[in-house]
């Protein structure tokens, strides 16, 4: 199983696909929180926060999660290597923990840098210190957990076909029903229906 988990991370980060998915999340981030000027530039809101981060971290998570999973279960179906990987003496579960741990290491490499953003807001904070820390680290303790639920829906989607740009499109989709289609159901009309 181990070997299984390091030939995905070494295969994800030995693309391009791995280091672009770092570095989008990082250079998207980055730019919304200390760049651009608007809602979500922490200098310009005058509060010691991370709200912006969490905000928008769901909504990148949703295009860069898909990314990662998308080739898992795909390409091993689409080049014929699944069944060389079902021979091996590991169970179907082992198969399943080795590639999500793989996606979760690798998301996490990509949330882990973000510290410098707490870092950065703790140290220019008036005066030094004044985040609530505790909300934050609930924050990244909530990100890493909807990180999980994205993943396992990556990894789901690539099981269900071989080709990658459909497995990704559908985790897309199933991403973001997952993450806003039930606020959507939940504010229709449908008890007025009924009564």
């Amino acid at each position: 199983m181990f070997s299984l988990f390091r030939k995905e991370i070494i295969q994800f980060f030995g693309s391009i696909t791995g280091t672009m998915v770092s570095v989008v999340f990082l250079l998207l981030t980055g730019l919304f929180l200390w760049v651009f000027s608007g809602n979500y530039n922490i200098p310009d809101g005058g509060y010691a926060s991370l709200n912006s981060l969490f905000e928008i971290a769901p909504w990148i998570y949703l295009f860069l999660i898909p990314a990662v999973t998308m080739r898992m279960f795909a390409d091993e179906k689409h080049s014929g290597t699944m069944e060389l990987l079902l021979s091996r003496p590991i169970t179907e579960f082992q198969l399943i923990i080795a590639k999500f741990l793989a996606a979760f290491v690798v998301v996490l490499l990509t949330l882990l840098p973000t510290l410098i953003y707490f870092l950065s807001v703790y140290e220019l904070g008036n005066p030094v210190g004044c985040i609530d820390t505790g909300a934050t680290w609930g924050s990244y303790t909530g990100l890493v957990f909807l990180a999980v639920i994205y993943i396992t829906i990556g990894l789901f989607t690539s099981s269900l076909t071989d080709n990658q740009v459909v497995a990704f499109i559908l985790a897309v989709f199933l991403c973001f029903f997952w993450y806003s289609g039930f606020g959507f159901i939940a504010r229709l009309p449908l008890p007025q229906l009924f009564s």
